[in-house]
């Protein structure tokens, strides 16, 4: 890997994305995201974490310009006439490649951004002009092998890197109320949020990377894996005695936490 650019070192977000139609919307969540873009240093590139690439083995994105995936169904046209037509880093993607060695990483030339990024990131960096990468996630490998590969990432963040994860804390489908009514948030969805909240205060990590080990509450609100698990890179991104914030905070439709994260 190249010697690291001299400068401040960027922070690290989990963003709970919550609904696609929240990348074409105004609202508290999107403005808060616009607001986050503008306060930030502007970063070299970008590397995604996002719960909608979750696959067999690591993969990473490596193409010099990806393209915008509508992962989706069922939504209005003018959502899947969006098109975020940031670069990629091809660059970038073989020192990913190289700092998470020896773990087999793939350089793709297929995939693209998929919505759990460019949703985000139409609200962060409107002009797409920022280098973006995906990294995707094993879904054959544990909860600690994710945390692991955050870890080795964390030099990203001194050579001007922004590393998002995009998933949700609290993702249960099953319980969302469909159609946009309002619904009040679940028990079991608050009390995890807020135990959650409690141990990245504390800097306590083991039992969110063992989040099974945190009862029934966890069980209701991480039924499947894949949203939860990018939250699992950016602590692994954490270094000792930094702060953590909460700069977006909410419960969309009952069961699908908007929290999100900031570390640094």
């Amino acid at each position: 890997m190249k010697a690291l650019r001299a400068g401040p070192t960027m922070p690290a977000y989990f963003v709970g994305h919550g609904n696609p139609m929240n990348a074409i919307q105004r609202n508290a969540y999107t403005e808060a995201w616009s607001a986050i873009g503008r306060g930030l240093a502007r970063p070299r590139a970008v590397l995604v974490v996002s719960a909608h690439w979750y696959l067999p083995g690591t993969w990473v994105t490596a193409m010099r310009a990806p393209r915008t995936i509508h992962d989706f169904g069922g939504f209005p046209r003018e959502l899947y006439e969006v098109v975020y037509p940031a670069p990629g880093d091809p660059a970038l993607a073989r020192d990913v490649q190289e700092m998470l060695a020896p773990v087999a990483v793939g350089l793709d030339e297929s995939w693209g951004l998929d919505h759990g990024a460019w949703s985000l990131l139409v609200h962060f960096f409107p002009d797409a002009s920022v280098p973006v990468v995906q990294l995707g996630i094993d879904e054959t490998r544990t909860a600690d092998f994710h945390y692991e590969l955050g870890r080795r990432l964390s030099a990203l963040r001194d050579d001007g890197v922004l590393v998002i994860g995009s998933g949700n804390l609290v993702h249960n489908l099953h319980a969302y109320a469909w159609g946009g009514h309002p619904a009040e948030p679940f028990d079991w969805a608050l009390r995890f949020e807020r135990r959650a909240r409690e141990l990245l205060l504390a800097a306590d990590h083991r039992p969110l990377v063992d989040y099974e080990s945190l009862g029934r509450d966890a069980i209701l609100s991480v039924p499947t894996p894949e949203h939860y698990l990018p939250l699992l890179y950016v602590l692994g991104l954490r270094r000792e005695g930094e702060a953590v914030s909460f700069p977006v905070e909410g419960i969309d439709g009952g069961s699908v936490s908007m929290l999100t994260v900031r570390v640094g």
